[in-house]
Order: C-alpha cells, then structure tokens, then sequence
C-alpha cells in the first residue's frame, strides 16, 4: 500500500514534470515566433490592398506610446522616424503621445537625483515635436503619475507644466490630473476623445469626481458625434497579448522577477510561476486584472461597444497590436522606446514585439488606414508589416469642438 507521503511525492512529481514539459514547449513556440510580426490568418492578403494613390489624405495622426526612455545624444532611431513621419505629413497630421512620457517615474521635483536625467529624455522627445507645425497632444501614464504611488499627482502636475512651458502650443489633456473626457477636433469630421484613465487606478490624491460620470459624459459626446470619425485615447488598453494583459514567457516562469527588471535573472523554477499566475489573476495595479483596472475597463468598453467604427488607442504595453472588437478598433501602440513580449494569436489581428507606432490615415474620400511605422537602425523606416482599411465611406463634415482646458487645481516648482 503507498503511503501518504509517497502519493504526494509521485503527485508533485508529475506536476513539475507536466510543468517543465509545458514551458518548454512554450519556449520552443516563443522563440518561433517573437520578434517577428504575427498576422492573423485571415488578413495574410494585406500586402494587396493599399490606399488609391491618387485619393488626396486629409489628415494623419502618430500614436506614439511610451517615449519615456529615448536615447537623448540625438542617436534614438525612433524619434528620428518620427521626424521623417512629421516632414511627410506636414501642418495636417497630429502627433498623439499616449503616455509615460518620461521614465522611471515622470518629473522630480527641482531638487532630486534624477531630475536632471528625466529632463534629458523630455527635452529629447520636446526637440523633435517642436518644429512640427500640426497638432501636439500628450497624454499621462502611470509612470508619469510616480508609477501610480500616493504623491504621483504632484508628478504630474509638475510634468504638465513643464511641457506647457517648454512647448506651449501642445496640448496636455485632460489639464490638471482630471478624468475627463476632453474633445479636440483635429479635421472636419474628425474628432478626438482624451481620456486620463491614470485616474481611475491612481493611489493617493486626483482631482474629485464622481467615477462614473467621465463614462456618461463619454457616451453622450460619442452619440452627438456619430457623423463623425472618432478616435479615443486613453492610456490603458482594453485589450492586450502581453504583460500587462496577462501574458508572460516561458522565461518569465522560470525568472519571474525579470517582469519587474529585465536582469533580474534570479531562477526560482515553479515556485516563479506563482507571480505570473498573481498578475495573471489578481493583478498589479498596473495590470488589466488588477480590480481597479478592470472595473474602468469593464464600464469603459461598456459604452464603447455601444458606438462601433471608432477606434480607441494606448500605449502602456512596449509592443504593437491591433484588435477588431464590435465593429471597433483597438490598438497597443506602446513601443516608444522599449519592447517587450507580446503573445500571438487569440483575439489579436496584429502584434509585434519591435519598435515604432502606428498611424492612421485619413482620405478625402472617407477612407481610413491603420499603417505600421517601425525605424531601422538609423531610424528610416522599414517596409511595412501590416496595413489596414479600417473604414470606408464619406466624410461628413461637423461642427467645429474646440478643447476645453480645466484650470490647474495646483502649482508646483518646475
């Protein structure tokens, strides 16, 4: 007869067998694929369909996530890419920076260790939208809130008005830390929604709201403007193959803390796949698990579900990837200045786990294209992976919305 403990052994045995056997078949898949460009099945034929040459573009707008750790000698491949994308598009194009702006944690205070290295990496990104004579909107990301701890509003009060003063004609939206949504009308008939979503998983203090309220106000200014080609920024992504979505490698099971410092190559084989399983699950705050996180996202897609043909964008995962939802877009443009692991397949159409951002194009004629723009070396841009019609159809022209800027609640030293 087995004893107690034997059956335990054989059990735990045959589990970390099953497990071993799982990662490394997951290892194996993993280096198939990553770092090369995942295109659903049934979009292999996207090389064949392209904008009509001849159809004049009415507007471009750069999603441009995550810059926060750029090279600051002038050297960065991906904002000498952006400047090519800029003299391209001229005074019609609008360059949406979506967050985590500066790294590790936003702008210091005058008097820290790290503030003259924060202002290097702003400065860099600040030089290369300065000459650009269209549109300039920052958004703020957790990082750019002091990773999300107590004093992170501080923070971004104080890179708001350092980015008012270096760059005046930028937009900073939603001004002072609040929720929003704030609306911005970049074209006729294209109108953009800015959401702080930083704010529904901030610790610490915010501008008072009522949390539900942005959402109303959202689903209100989204049915006023169905003749219009919308475009939602936020942040945070709804949906996501990677870290922050719940994804890991078969490295980060047997590393675990490598999710919190990539060379932190400390093995804790099994016991390390607890942590992934955590996120996976529970959820940092960071993460899409995390309560917080999910209760916006889940009121969130709520009301965007309800209006198809639109598309919502982020940054927050260092990757590129396109989700068609409910007749709606969902793009991960969060590849400023990092990469990461993003997963293929599942619900995604496009993921790719390089450098660069995405566009999208707009046409006289109502058409819209999603493009991929990734830098070589240098920072010319490679040939396309990926390109999409998102939508067809007229232009309808609208009434004009102008951008709101709420007062700053407080002032901090530059």
């Amino acid at each position: 007869m087995t004893s107690p403990s034997t059956l335990f052994f054989y059990i735990a045995a045959a589990l970390a067998a099953a497990l071993t056997a799982w990662l490394l078949v997951r290892y194996r898949q993993e280096r198939h694929y990553r770092r090369r460009p995942y295109v659903a099945p049934a979009h292999n034929d996207w090389q064949l369909h392209q904008p009509d040459p001849l159809t004049p573009l009415q507007h471009r707008v750069a999603l441009l996530g995550d810059p926060g750790a750029v090279a600051t000698d002038g050297t960065d491949n991906l904002l000498r890419l952006l400047q090519h994308w800029q003299h391209e598009t001229g005074p019609a194009g609008t360059v949406i920076i979506l967050g985590d702006n500066v790294y590790p944690t936003g702008l210091p205070a005058p008097e820290h260790p790290g503030r003259a290295a924060a202002e290097q990496r702003l400065n860099a990104l600040l030089d290369v939208l300065r000459p650009f004579p269209g549109n300039v909107v920052f958004l703020s990301g957790n990082h750019d809130w002091n990773k999300g701890r107590p004093d992170g509003y501080e923070y971004l009060l104080r890179q708001e008005a350092y980015i008012r003063e270096q760059l005046p004609t930028a937009h900073y939206l939603p001004a002072g830390g609040t929720p929003g949504p704030v609306a911005l009308q970049l074209a006729d008939g294209l109108l953009l929604l800015v959401l702080n979503t930083q704010w529904w998983v901030q610790q610490g203090p915010r501008p008072t709201s009522d949390s539900k309220e942005p959402f109303r106000q959202l689903q209100r200014l989204l049915t006023e403007n169905q003749h219009q080609r919308i475009v939602v920024a936020g942040h945070h992504p709804l949906y996501s193959n990677a870290l922050h979505g719940g994804k890991f490698t078969a490295k980060q099971h047997v590393f675990p803390l490598t999710t919190v410092h990539k060379r932190a190559y400390v093995p804790l084989p099994f016991i390390g796949s607890l942590l992934p399983l955590y996120r996976k699950l529970v959820g940092a705050a960071e993460d899409m698990a995390h309560p917080r996180y999910r209760k916006m996202r889940r009121r969130l897609l709520r009301v965007l579900h309800q209006h198809p043909h639109l598309v919502y964008a982020a940054g927050h995962d260092h990757n590129l990837q396109y989700f068609e939802q409910h007749g709606s877009h969902y793009l991960v443009s969060g590849a400023g200045s990092k990469t990461a692991f993003v997963q293929k397949g599942g619900q995604a159409t496009f993921v790719h786990e390089h450098k660069g951002f995405f566009s999208l194009d707009y046409y006289a004629n109502g058409e819209t294209w999603l493009r991929t723009l990734e830098p070589d070396a240098a920072g010319a841009p490679l040939p396309e992976v990926f390109r999409q019609r998102l939508y067809p159809g007229p232009v309808v022209a609208a009434p004009l919305v102008r951008s709101v800027r709420l007062p700053v609640t407080a002032e901090l030293p530059l």
